[in-house]
């Protein structure tokens, strides 16, 4: 019961409610509405536990790739990591993440800066990690080619994404939401195909593993989560 009363809840706000909201007051839903509704999503207990997955397996130099207000940092290994450098575009939520950097003794370079031009050397990391955010990359695979740049011939790409359904009716709802989904989500797109822009960027994916995240909306949560080497 309670989980039907969640999907009932749920469709609401995101086909209804937060569309509504979103075109009759785009800068009161932008600065009031929409960052609370990412905040609580990306600290929802299935991101979470996917979070805790593929983290602790960085070393070395690390590149996060939307670090964000910095809800990966507690599952680093700060034994295995000497440095981190954190993109981001948003210096506010940059500033939220500093205070956690020092909390779990990490030593984090934030970078505010978009993906697609990465201001670091090439051949200079040793790992990077991308967890719900080329979903939210205007040009993801440009992204990607980045960090391909920067990634040492040893290094490799961690990530855990949500994207394009392998079924064909949930691929056409994620299709279909196109068209007003990125306006009320922060550009989050639904329906990109993770592995197939990993590998446009020429990287050899070595371990994938696919599933709906329990908890989730299916047009929301597929999820694609494992590592890709240079």
């Amino acid at each position: 019961m309670k989980k039907i009363i969640y999907l009932i809840l749920s469709n609401l706000f995101i086909f209804i409610i937060y569309p509504i909201i979103r075109f009759t007051n785009k800068k009161f839903y932008e600065k009031k509405i929409l960052p609370s509704v990412i905040n609580s999503t990306c600290n929802s207990r299935p991101i979470q536990y996917q979070r805790k997955k593929v983290v602790p397996k960085a070393f070395g130099i690390v590149l996060e790739i939307g670090i964000g207000s910095g809800h990966n940092l507690k599952y680093y290994e700060p034994s295995k990591v000497t440095k981190i450098y954190g993109v981001d575009p948003s210096n506010e939520l940059n500033k939220l993440a500093k205070d956690k950097a020092s909390k779990y003794n990490l030593d984090v370079d934030f970078i505010v800066s978009s993906a697609e031009e990465i201001p670091l050397d090439d051949n200079s990391i040793d790992t990077a990690v991308t967890t719900f955010t080329l979903c939210s990359i205007p040009d993801s695979q440009k992204a990607l080619n980045e960090i391909y740049r920067v990634l040492k011939p040893s290094g490799k790409l961690i990530f855990s994404e949500h994207g394009l359904s392998p079924d064909k009716f949930v691929a056409n709802i994620q299709n279909g939401i196109e068209f007003f989904y990125p306006k009320i989500s922060g550009g989050c797109h639904a329906n990109k195909d993770i592995p197939n822009l990993i590998t446009n960027a020429k990287f050899n994916i070595d371990n994938l593993e696919t599933m709906y995240l329990p908890g989730t909306q299916k047009f929301l949560g597929y999820n694609f989560w494992g590592t890709a080497n240079k």
